[in-house]
Protein backbone atom coordinates (compact mmCIF):
# COMPACT_ATOMS: atom_id res chain seq x y z
CA UNK A 1 0.00 0.00 0.00
CA UNK A 2 1.23 3.40 -0.73
CA UNK A 3 2.43 5.75 2.08
CA UNK A 4 -0.16 8.55 2.28
CA UNK A 5 1.76 11.95 3.43
CA UNK A 6 -0.87 14.88 5.10
CA UNK A 7 1.16 17.82 5.21
CA UNK A 8 -1.24 19.37 2.01
CA UNK A 9 -4.22 18.22 4.11
CA UNK A 10 -3.17 19.55 7.32
CA UNK A 11 -1.89 22.82 5.59
CA UNK A 12 -5.06 23.43 4.05
CA UNK A 13 -7.05 22.62 7.26
CA UNK A 14 -4.95 25.21 9.33
CA UNK A 15 -5.12 27.66 6.34
CA UNK A 16 -8.84 27.83 6.54
CA UNK A 17 -8.94 27.92 10.54
CA UNK A 18 -6.46 30.59 10.10
CA UNK A 19 -8.61 32.54 7.63
CA UNK A 20 -11.35 32.39 9.49
CA UNK A 21 -9.95 33.93 12.79
CA UNK A 22 -8.54 37.39 10.90
CA UNK A 23 -8.96 40.02 12.74
CA UNK A 24 -8.75 37.94 16.12
CA UNK A 25 -6.54 39.62 18.94
CA UNK A 26 -2.91 38.85 19.76
CA UNK A 27 -1.34 35.09 18.87
CA UNK A 28 -5.72 34.49 18.34
CA UNK A 29 -5.20 35.06 14.76
CA UNK A 30 -1.73 33.87 14.06
CA UNK A 31 -1.43 31.02 16.31
CA UNK A 32 -2.88 27.79 14.89
CA UNK A 33 -4.05 26.01 18.42
CA UNK A 34 -4.74 29.45 20.18
CA UNK A 35 -7.25 30.59 16.87
CA UNK A 36 -9.03 27.19 17.04
CA UNK A 37 -10.16 27.38 20.28
CA UNK A 38 -11.08 31.15 19.66
CA UNK A 39 -13.17 30.23 16.45
CA UNK A 40 -15.02 27.59 18.12
CA UNK A 41 -15.80 29.59 21.40
CA UNK A 42 -17.08 32.35 18.28
CA UNK A 43 -19.00 29.87 16.51
CA UNK A 44 -20.50 29.01 19.70
CA UNK A 45 -21.28 32.64 20.82
CA UNK A 46 -22.46 32.78 17.44
CA UNK A 47 -25.33 30.06 17.96
CA UNK A 48 -26.35 31.04 20.79
CA UNK A 49 -26.71 34.61 20.20
CA UNK A 50 -28.88 34.42 16.92
CA UNK A 51 -31.39 33.14 19.48
CA UNK A 52 -30.76 35.88 22.10
CA UNK A 53 -31.12 38.39 19.15
CA UNK A 54 -34.90 37.87 18.67
CA UNK A 55 -35.92 37.76 22.59
CA UNK A 56 -33.58 41.14 22.90
CA UNK A 57 -35.22 42.93 20.04
CA UNK A 58 -39.09 41.50 21.10
CA UNK A 59 -38.58 43.70 24.21
CA UNK A 60 -36.99 46.70 22.45
CA UNK A 61 -40.18 46.43 20.89
CA UNK A 62 -42.54 46.09 23.58
CA UNK A 63 -40.48 48.92 25.37
CA UNK A 64 -41.06 51.05 22.34
CA UNK A 65 -45.27 50.56 21.94
CA UNK A 66 -45.19 50.71 25.49
CA UNK A 67 -43.64 54.35 25.80
CA UNK A 68 -45.82 54.99 22.98
CA UNK A 69 -49.04 54.19 24.47
CA UNK A 70 -48.50 55.78 27.90
CA UNK A 71 -48.30 58.80 25.57
CA UNK A 72 -52.37 58.43 24.71
CA UNK A 73 -52.96 57.70 28.70
CA UNK A 74 -52.91 53.84 28.75
CA UNK A 75 -50.97 50.64 29.71
CA UNK A 76 -49.00 47.90 27.11
CA UNK A 77 -51.17 45.35 28.55
CA UNK A 78 -54.33 47.07 27.89
CA UNK A 79 -53.41 48.27 24.85
CA UNK A 80 -52.58 44.73 23.27
CA UNK A 81 -55.45 42.98 24.83
CA UNK A 82 -57.87 45.82 23.61
CA UNK A 83 -55.91 45.77 19.84
CA UNK A 84 -57.01 41.72 19.78
CA UNK A 85 -60.90 42.67 20.82
CA UNK A 86 -60.24 44.87 18.32
CA UNK A 87 -59.39 42.30 15.27
CA UNK A 88 -56.14 44.38 14.27
CA UNK A 89 -53.28 42.21 13.46
CA UNK A 90 -50.66 43.82 14.20
CA UNK A 91 -47.06 42.46 15.06
CA UNK A 92 -45.38 44.25 17.99
CA UNK A 93 -42.36 44.10 15.25
CA UNK A 94 -44.82 46.51 13.19
CA UNK A 95 -46.43 48.95 15.88
CA UNK A 96 -42.81 49.31 17.19
CA UNK A 97 -41.85 50.86 14.02
CA UNK A 98 -45.24 52.58 13.43
CA UNK A 99 -44.80 54.15 16.83
CA UNK A 100 -41.36 55.16 16.37
CA UNK A 101 -41.44 56.67 12.84
CA UNK A 102 -44.98 57.53 12.69
CA UNK A 103 -46.38 59.01 15.68
CA UNK A 104 -49.71 60.26 13.79
CA UNK A 105 -50.71 57.05 12.44
CA UNK A 106 -50.28 55.17 15.47
CA UNK A 107 -52.22 58.04 17.32
CA UNK A 108 -55.11 56.61 15.35
CA UNK A 109 -54.43 53.06 16.00
CA UNK A 110 -54.62 53.86 19.41
CA UNK A 111 -57.76 55.54 19.00
CA UNK A 112 -59.35 52.89 17.35
CA UNK A 113 -58.09 50.54 19.89
CA UNK A 114 -59.53 53.07 22.81
CA UNK A 115 -62.98 53.03 20.97
CA UNK A 116 -63.08 49.48 21.17
CA UNK A 117 -62.11 49.14 24.98
CA UNK A 118 -65.38 52.12 25.65
CA UNK A 119 -67.78 49.79 23.63
CA UNK A 120 -66.59 46.65 25.48
CA UNK A 121 -67.44 48.59 29.54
Amino acid sequence: MARVKRGVTAHARHKKVLNSSKGYVGRSSTNYRIALERLEKALRYAYRDRRVKKREFRALWIQRINAAVREHGLTYSQFIYNLKQAGLELDRKVLSAIAFEDPASFAEIVRAVKGVSIATE
